[in-house]
């Protein structure tokens, strides 16, 4: 099909269940007239073919009309994290020109044209038609980065990369009208869209989205709706799987989940599927590749500690630091190729032209293939420690760590240090009602790891900074610390 959103048909599906959250719930028929309703309401402010659209939203079933109607409209959407201060709100909005925002106050969105949440239509007038749908190449979605390194920036993802990842999703998970994606991401995020939304909304299935995360909530919703899958992070299956009373009867109604975003440690993974009873399949990819490129089979092979193989219709290679591929076995950086690979980052040419080399993604991640395909990732390149000369990456020290029975996340990075250059420093979490010494850990991880790689400070804290996506925010950890003196 040429364009996308006649590729999200909602239309002949008629009553049948779409999406729901704490206050609503829509048939496609119900669904598909709110679209068009605030479709025109857009153009009714001026919302045109290329203009951006955000939303300033919590997850709720609006949040989704509003992407789908700027859609409708061959506009761009960008979703701002509504946990963002006014400051942070007005670098997305002003770097991306949003013309329109749809939110539930003004706060933070500046002099732009504002559509309260609750303002929005539900149907639309007998003489509205929709103009041309836009065409696949042209942009659906700004993504914008968690900004790690510097500002963030937008990535921009066409209809054809958005419909690519939902048929891929469909097709991986074998995903039919019976399925039912329960939301616990935000859905500012490439992930909630792609696997939670689109992909179920493709095939007539249906989607779920739940208000704040909790555990309890979570199997109270799960028991409630039914539903067969769900994606989410580390650090949600950790708290999850440390309910008392968790058994499979508790997730009965789910058939597999996803779990992206981080690394998950074996010793979680394997505790995880033994708590629920389903496959947990781990897969891997960037925003800038439209989630996902990676991802073990839920019918299949899956090798606990690799993202898996390729997606159908990508291609993965290792390649050295002069962009030579390496072969099988050999540690370099991760390339992706494929229809997944984004339009590039907004208004900003040198930073596409040093990522996207060729029409291949480099990662900046570093991995390596075994001879199956299935990936196995080292470490960001990034993150790599330099300790007197060697290389340390410190993915090696966390997943040590991890296999202490007590720890439930952990996060090693580099601490200048005037002798060595770098050392090592972690910084540890405990299940709840758990505890563990540093020195306990220390002597956990001493015949595991070489003495070049043993952290020099092991410190114990309550919780780790997260970033907007759920990712350990490292750079947080890194500009607290001072130089250790080793041990």
């Amino acid at each position: 099909m040429s364009n996308s959103y006649f590729a999200w048909d909602l239309t002949n599906r008629g009553d049948a269940p779409c999406v729901r959250d704490d206050a609503t719930e829509l048939d496609y028929t119900t669904f598909a007239e709110r679209v068009e309703a605030a479709a025109e309401q857009f153009a009714e402010r001026g919302v045109g073919r290329g203009d951006v659209v955000a939303t300033f939203l919590p997850n709720r079933v609006e949040l989704l009309i509003t992407l789908m109607a700027a859609w409708r409209l061959g506009a761009i959407a960008t979703p701002v994290n509504p946990a963002f201060t006014a400051e942070e709100a007005e670098y997305q909005l002003g770097d991306s020109g949003a013309r329109l925002v749809v939110g539930v106050t003004a706060g933070g969105t500046g002099e732009r044209e504002f559509l309260p949440v609750d303002d929005l239509a539900t149907s639309p007038g007998p003489q509205w038609r929709a103009p041309d749908a836009p065409n696949s190449d042209d942009d659906a979605l700004l993504i914008y980065t968690s900004g790690s390194t510097g500002r963030p920036k937008g990535v921009r993802l066409s209809h054809a990369n958005l419909h690519y990842m939902a048929s891929t999703m469909v097709q991986h998970f074998s995903l039919t009208a019976r399925d039912h994606a329960l939301l616990v991401l935000p859905l500012f995020h490439v992930n909630a869209i792609a696997v939670s939304f689109l992909a179920p909304i493709l095939v007539g299935g249906q989607l779920s989205v739940t208000g704040k995360f909790s555990p309890s909530r979570f199997f109270d919703d799960v028991t409630r709706l039914k539903p067969t899958y769900f994606s989410a992070v580390p650090t949600i299956y950790a708290l999850l799987v440390s309910q008392p009373g968790l058994t499979p009867d508790a997730t009965a109604s789910l058939r597999f989940a996803v779990c992206g975003a981080a690394p998950i440690s074996k010793e979680l993974l394997d505790r995880v599927e033994g708590a629920f009873g389903i496959p947990i399949v781990e897969g891997y990819g960037l925003t800038e590749g439209t989630c996902a490129s990676a991802c073990n089979p839920v019918d299949g092979v899956r090798k606990l500690g690799t993202v898996g193989p390729a997606l159908p219709g990508q291609r993965i290679t290792i390649v050295d630091a002069d962009g030579a591929e390496l072969p099988v076995g050999e540690v370099g950086e991760v390339v992706i190729s494929g229809p997944n690979v984004m339009r590039g980052y907004l208004n900003r040419p040198e930073a596409t032209a040093s990522t996207v080399v060729d029409g291949r993604l480099h990662t900046g991640d570093v991995g390596w293939l075994d001879a199956d395909g299935y990936l196995t990732l080292v470490d960001r390149i990034k993150d790599m420690i330099i300790r007197g000369g060697e290389n340390i990456y410190p993915k090696e020290i966390e997943n040590a760590l991890a296999t202490h029975p007590d720890v439930l996340e952990c996060a090693v990075v580099g601490a200048p240090d005037d002798l060595y250059g770098e050392l090592p420093v972690a910084f540890v979490v405990t299940y709840p009602g758990r505890s563990v010494t540093p020195d306990e850990l220390s002597d956990h991880i001493a015949d595991r790891l070489a003495k070049v790689k043993w952290p020099s400070v092991i410190h114990v804290v309550d919780t780790l900074p997260k970033n907007p996506v759920g990712k350990i925010d490292k750079p947080s950890l890194r500009s607290g610390l001072r130089s250790p003196q080793p041990i």
